[in-house]
């Protein structure tokens, strides 16, 4: 899902000659801390460096240290918990004006996982902005 989230930011950037200093907050969906890394290092490849930016729902929501997560939250909820306890509220306070928000997500299906094949994964970008 990393290279999927890369892709969309990158393409972002490159298609409206946007960078990271325009988002107040740079938001993936459910990477956890290994696609985290994964993530900001392909970007930097792009010459792209959001680490500053970025935040991860999966990260936001598991604590690796107390709730035994290993790599880092993972699941389909994660982005729409983050999105309505954490995104949207602090867009409504004024807090953030504009969040770049990519959710991502594996499009899973066990005849290519039975046939040994990889599962492609997938980014959707969306700007987010205060009114």
């Amino acid at each position: 899902m990393a290279p999927a989230a890369c892709d969309t930011i990158a393409g972002h950037f490159r298609d409206f000659g946007r960078g990271p200093l325009d988002y107040d907050k740079i938001i993936t969906g459910d990477l956890g801390y290994v696609g985290q890394e994964i993530l900001l290092n392909l970007l930097k490849k792009e010459g792209y460096d959001i680490s500053q930016k970025h935040m991860d729902c999966g990260i936001e929501i598991y604590d690796r240290e107390t709730q035994d997560t290993h790599a880092g939250g993972s699941g389909c909820g994660c982005s729409a918990t983050v999105l309505s306890a954490l995104i949207l509220p602090n867009l409504r306070k004024g807090i953030w004006k504009q969040v770049l928000f990519v959710p991502t997500g594996a499009l899973m299906s066990p005849v290519s996982f039975n046939e040994g094949q990889s599962v492609p994964g997938i980014a959707h970008g969306i700007i987010l902005e205060h009114c």
